[in-house]
């Protein structure tokens, strides 16, 4: 006699348990951090990647998040509490696009602020992306803007996050710009500049002339675009000249140098001397350094400030003077810069003033031209350009005063402490500590972190203003932490009233804000509390993962052990989980860029979230993934795996064995030895952050266990009156509370509704299988019964039968190890092959032969 237990469906089906487990899950506060009783030693915590919440959510998401998810789940079954924080990236740059185009407005600072104000139209389709078509408004009523559509985007991405099925505690749950945010960015600058390490200076700074703001280096984006060398003439004393070439004609004016390499024979004799630039006439010497290069072009070249970055460190490092020709819109500026005095040089550069790079470079050759300096015509080249990553317009090079936190660039030991602390962290893979140690030791400058925006958090700092109104910027007024968070374009620093804003001897308030990074580097501190909560700090710090993708090694991963190691010295992590790209066919990485992006949420609704996550585990950390969404092949198996375990469970349920039965069988000892030693290999495996391993091995015995040992004992399971009935119920019983457990990470709905048909609690909170230390069985007697099962099924199909045929009689030939072990199986391969008498004899290989089918009834 079978039983089913009552709550089991007729038919079991994966549509629909996303939203039915979401709720039961979030009403029962299933993954809810629980810190009373706690200790860091109980405690896993993970410092999760927030998105920007202004993006969309892309298939690289579902890719790496549901890495982390996994071990998450892991984590929590093996008994520790899980602090697993969701967080949403707000400020910066890409908000700031997005309302403007979804809005129609742009901010205008300088207007007043709006009660009420209704935007232009609300929509997002980009009909007003460019800023002749944007409403202006204050600088409040644009931030307001932000806050609203911030806030409606990430509603949209918990929705995602919450079908993919991620076990996040949303009731820990952080904005990048939320007041308790503004305060510790804000805690963590007052604190860094108290030890100097934050400081302002007048500095050549990477300048986006369509965001008019400052642009770090771990911002920046090569790009390889077309471009010509223009081959010039600088005229010596002695009346010739040297050929330089350059695809930067226009910056003539702001030519301050040539340089050549020390050692290079044809440039010697002209160290120390001067020559004249073509057109203008303006007298520059001849220097030397290491970084020019002898084989490029004529192997001297032109020092202008500023060109590129090369032309930043020849300006640093040869004490030269500046002659600044663009301006901030990235136009040239109206007057000359110094140095070009003469009527000639004045009328020149009368030519250029207000012209973009493009139009004055076109003007530039015509005055090349017309003077005979420029050698034949420009020749085409293909060089990279460096662009902001967000960007579409080349950076230009411009002379600013910004804040910088120091980042070990020249500072020898810092860097050393940077680079200590890295090793002392285990990567997973381990090579993706090669790519942070690249970047720490390739620096070239501090990081630069004032950034000329709006909706970001405000730098804590205001300025005195000198008798004649003039600001005293080496005397900054540093906020305190009691006036946290603080916003100086509208707050008033201590000692001061509102009506000294702006007069002499008053104060301004600084109105840049901080790069995004710089709050996002603090993302273990806004999630777990530091300076805020002591006790949650204590638990979760430092924290055990902090997984990311492989692209922001350089920003993020960086920026946060740099805070990290500059408030404490300590690392920020114990562990860091490195996510691969997702690509697609032609094994090109997936970006909004390419056109060739996946939305997550059609993919959920298509195949089904646990099908989703495993294509997504199937993948190594490190590793690119490819994803054809027109055959999705690894999709299409995690969905069958999902639906196939419902399946065996229902099957499985319908057997039952008394409390207390002894597994006594060969062939269910077998089965259990083996699915022990999965166990210790997924486990192991987890346990190093190899997540697609686990899968992997589950996965391959699973389905050895449902083509093969559910056959072979299914006809004893059945027969009540088989005297080891109870050992094959109980052994299938027991393996399906190990599978489902085995899976449940990386498939938590499908697991978890086969795991309520029998069990009042949770499979995720459910404890870890872990395998007994004796040895229960041998793994080869199901090996062998599964090769005699495979032999006998295809005689049948061979005679053109059906496997249900009896069988009179049959032998299987094998090896004399091998038909010890078979024999251990006997009853059962008689039973699922029908077959009535079973002989063995020996022989080189297994194979099943002399086999002799019952007649069938006509």
């Amino acid at each position: 006699m079978t039983m089913t237990p009552a709550n089991v469906p007729d038919k079991p089906a994966l549509e629909g348990l996303e939203t039915l487990w979401d709720k039961k899950w979030e009403d029962t506060g299933l993954y809810r951090f629980r810190r009373d009783g706690q200790s860091r030693s109980t405690v896993y915590s993970i410092d999760t990647p927030p998105p920007t919440a202004s993006g969309s959510l892309h298939i690289g998401h579902v890719f790496s998040y549901t890495h982390t998810d996994v071990i998450a789940r892991f984590q929590r079954m093996c008994g520790k509490e899980v602090f697993y924080p969701a967080g949403w990236d707000d400020n910066g740059l890409p908000t700031e696009r997005r309302v403007q185009n979804y809005y129609g407005v742009r901010c205008d600072p300088t207007l007043a602020y709006v009660e009420n104000f209704v935007p232009p139209f609300e929509g997002g389709d980009n009909k007003s992306s460019k800023a002749a078509d944007q409403l202006p408004i204050s600088r409040r009523n644009f931030i307001e803007l932000c806050e609203k559509l911030t806030v409606e985007d990430e509603k949209q991405f918990e929705d995602v996050w919450r079908q993919l099925g991620l076990s996040v505690d949303w009731t820990q749950t952080y904005r990048t710009i939320s007041d308790d945010t503004i305060t510790t960015s804000q805690l963590a600058f007052i604190n860094n500049h108290a030890r100097g390490e934050a400081y302002q200076a007048m500095a050549p700074t990477l300048w986006d002339v369509t965001f008019r703001t400052a642009v770090a280096q771990a911002e920046l984006e090569d790009k390889e675009m077309p471009g010509a060398y223009h081959r010039l003439t600088f005229h010596k004393p002695d009346g010739g000249h040297i050929e330089i070439m350059t695809s930067r004609p226009e910056l003539l004016p702001a030519c301050v140098a040539l340089v050549a390499h020390p050692e290079d024979e044809r440039y010697k004799p002209y160290f120390g001397k001067t020559v004249k630039t073509p057109v203008f006439g303006v007298e520059v010497p001849v220097l030397a350094h290491h970084l020019a290069q002898p084989d490029k072009g004529t192997g001297i070249a032109m020092i202008c400030t500023f060109g590129d970055v090369t032309d930043v460190v020849w300006w640093r490092e040869l004490n030269l003077p500046t002659r600044a020709v663009i301006g901030f819109d990235g136009r040239f500026i109206s007057d000359a810069p110094e140095g070009l005095e003469s009527p000639t040089a004045q009328a020149a550069y009368a030519e250029l003033a207000g012209k973009t790079a493009f139009s004055a470079k076109t003007a530039m050759v015509e005055m090349l031209k017309e003077s005979g300096e420029m050698l034949g015509e420009p020749e085409p080249i293909s060089h990279p350009v460096k662009f902001f990553e967000k960007g579409d317009k080349p950076l230009e090079i411009v002379s600013t005063r910004q804040w910088y936190i120091v980042n070990g660039a020249k500072d020898e030991e810092l860097k050393k402490k940077l680079i200590d602390l890295g090793q002392e962290m285990s990567w997973h893979p381990d090579f993706m500590r090669v790519r942070y140690e690249n970047w720490v030791n390739g620096l070239n400058g501090d990081w630069l972190i004032s950034r000329q925006r709006f909706f970001g958090v405000p730098i804590p700092v205001w300025y005195p203003l000198d008798k004649d109104g003039n600001p005293v910027f080496d005397e900054p007024l540093i906020a305190s932490r009691a006036q946290l968070p603080v916003d100086p374009s509208t707050d008033v620093p201590q000692g001061y009233t509102e009506d000294q804003r702006g007069i002499p001897g008053g104060f301004q308030g600084e109105v840049d804000v901080m790069d995004t990074w710089a709050t996002s580097s603090l993302t273990p501190q806004l999630a777990g509390g530091w300076e805020r909560d002591e006790e949650l700090w204590n638990l979760v710090s430092p924290f055990d993962l902090r997984p990311q993708g492989q692209d922001i090694i350089r920003t993020w991963l960086f920026s946060t052990m740099l805070r990290s190691a500059l408030q404490s010295g300590t690392k920020p992590w114990t562990n860091a989980a490195i996510s691969g790209f997702i690509v697609d066919p032609d094994r090109k990485k997936m970006s909004k860029s390419k056109g060739n992006v996946v939305t997550p949420a059609d993919m959920l609704d298509q195949h089904g979230s646990d099908a989703v996550r495993y294509w997504a585990a199937s993948s190594r950390l490190g590793t690119d993934a490819a994803f054809d969404p027109q055959n999705p092949t690894q999709i299409k198996i995690g969905r069958r795996l999902a639906i196939k375990l419902l399946n065996a469970s229902k099957f499985i349920l319908s057997f039952t064995a008394p409390a207390g039965t002894q597994i006594t069988n060969p062939l269910d000892l077998s089965m259990l030895e083996s699915l022990h030693n999965v166990v210790r290999e997924a486990t192991e495996a987890l346990q190093n952050y190899d997540h697609a391993k686990a899968l992997e091995v589950t996965e391959h015995f699973f389905w050895t266990f449902t083509d093969d040992y559910l056959e072979l004992v299914k006809e004893r399971a059945y027969n009540q009156d088989h005297p080891e009935q109870a050992s094959a119920a109980a052994a299938l019983n027991q393996a399906l509370t190990v599978f489902l457990r085995l899976l449940a990470p990386v498939l938590p709905f499908a697991t978890e509704e086969a795991w309520s048909w029998f069990n009042t609690d949770s499979i995720h909170r459910a404890s870890w299988p872990t395998p007994g230390n004796d040895v229960i069985g041998n793994p080869e007697v199901l090996k062998a019964a599964s090769e005699a099962l495979i032999g006998i099924r295809r005689s049948k199909t061979e005679a053109s039968a059906s496997q249900k045929t009896e069988v009179l009689t049959a032998t299987i030939a094998a090896p004399e190890a091998l038909i010890s072990l078979l024999e251990q199986a006997q009853g059962d391969l008689m039973a699922t092959g029908r077959i009535a008498e079973l002989n063995f004899v020996e022989a080189d290989e297994l194979a099943v032969s002399n086999i002799e089918l019952a007649p069938v009834a006509e």
